[in-house]
């Protein structure tokens, strides 16, 4: 059984590199719109760079005055707030900004720095930097305080076993994803190429609305469906869980025993028309459809089907609930009546069918395995952590 120890993370680390106070107004320049790009805290989720489109971007020269220190491969990046906590691995070599919120540090040649990286997103370690934190209306860290916060950790080869283990799960979901990315643009390429493109409607086609095509099912106000002290309670389904993919401790319960229809399985078609507008498979296991959320269903048209123009519909219903005069933008049922649909003829729809199904079926089965790889990788996580699982013996290479 390896030796643990305890230090600090000002023990395992040689370099913090920290530049939130720095803008392009402050150091004489403005944003660009290539070059270098500048992560803020609102790009860093836990594993992920997110919100993509947002980030901005600063010359070279620009880049050259600000990242005195720059951040290198192998480097760990941490959000200080909105949000807070957030870790990133940075695996690459690209030259990038650090900017609102975020910062790095370097691990030192004692340490391996996946094994910190990992460590940084345990329970045990995200726990300490909660009451580290300061701020009542938004959360922060100190960067004293992160110094202080305490890491467990073997030697160094059992360090790199541990890291290794969960960094291969982590890289099955990242090829995953990359994997889904891709499927999503061809199957809107197919999608495009066959509606799109028409100039004039092929024979035996007819246009219609997405109310025509499939049932809109609204949720349920789910406060009224609390589960009773006999039950064990499901997940309930609201926008935050969509958009995150998955439920989790935080996710509101209710009662199992709800209508059938308003319970959610892995590869049915959501909605959400209120507030944040998305459309996209659910994948996250079997959970209550809360009010504000469509479930989208046919008995006459495959899912390909009224997916695809749900989702080409989206960008139109993001742009109506905009308008809205309203705290939280949405629309109304009646904006389906209005979003015209092509349906095909029957060659043609299954011809089309056979080319955008398998498609669909494969995103769907890569984020199962995804959600099922997540799990074991957090069950593993804390119980490699603590020493609970010895794999000093084990060769991962």
């Amino acid at each position: 059984m390896a030796e643990w120890k305890e230090y600090t993370v000002a023990d395992v680390i040689s370099t913090v590199i920290d530049y939130r106070g720095k803008t392009p107004k402050k150091l004489g320049g403005e944003w660009g719109d290539s070059g270098y790009r500048a992560l803020s805290a609102k790009n860093i989720k836990t594993g992920k760079i997110v919100q993509a489109d947002s980030i901005r971007y600063v010359s070279e020269e620009m880049y050259k005055c600000w990242m005195k220190e720059e951040v290198q491969k192998e480097d760990i990046l941490i959000t200080s707030e909105a949000p807070f906590g957030q870790i990133y691995y940075w695996d690459s070599d690209e030259k990038i900004v650090l900017s609102q919120r975020l910062f790095a540090v370097r691990v030192n040649q004692r340490f391996y720095p996946k094994y910190i990286y990992f460590y940084m997103t345990s329970s045990f370690f995200q726990a300490e930097l909660d009451g580290r934190a300061t701020g009542t209306t938004v959360v922060g860290l100190r960067q004293p305080e992160l110094l202080k916060c305490k890491i467990f950790a073997p030697d160094y080869q059992e360090q790199k076993r541990i890291a290794d283990t969960l960094w291969c799960i982590e890289q099955k979901i990242n090829n995953n994803e990359a994997i889904n990315n891709n499927l999503e643009q061809q199957a809107q390429a197919i999608f495009s190429n066959e509606f799109l493109t028409l100039e004039t409607l092929p024979d035996g086609w007819k246009q219609t609305s997405l109310i025509d095509i499939a049932d809109y099912l609204n949720g349920l106000a789910m406060q009224k469906y609390r589960p009773t002290a006999s039950e064990t309670g499901i997940p309930v389904l609201k926008i935050k869980e969509l958009r995150q993919g998955c439920c989790d401790d935080n996710s509101e319960l209710c009662s199992p025993n709800i209508k059938s229809e308003y319970i959610i399985h892995d590869g049915d078609v959501i909605f959400s028309w209120s507030g944040s507008l998305l459309v996209d498979f659910w994948c996250g296991g079997i959970c209550g459809l809360n009010q504000h959320l469509f479930k989208v269903m046919s008995n006459k048209h495959d899912k390909w089907f009224y997916y695809v123009w749900t989702k080409h519909h989206l960008d139109r219903f993001i742009a109506v609930a905009a308008d809205k005069a309203t705290t939280m933008g949405h629309i109304k049922r009646d904006e389906l009546s209005k979003a015209e649909v092509l349906i095909p003829n029957k060659a043609d729809y299954k011809r089309i069918g056979a080319l955008l199904q398998p498609i669909y079926d494969l995103i769907i089965a890569n984020r199962i395995e995804n959600k099922k790889l997540a799990e074991t990788r957090d069950t593993l996580l804390p119980k490699l952590m603590s020493g609970e699982i010895d794999i000093s013996e084990v060769d991962y290479e």
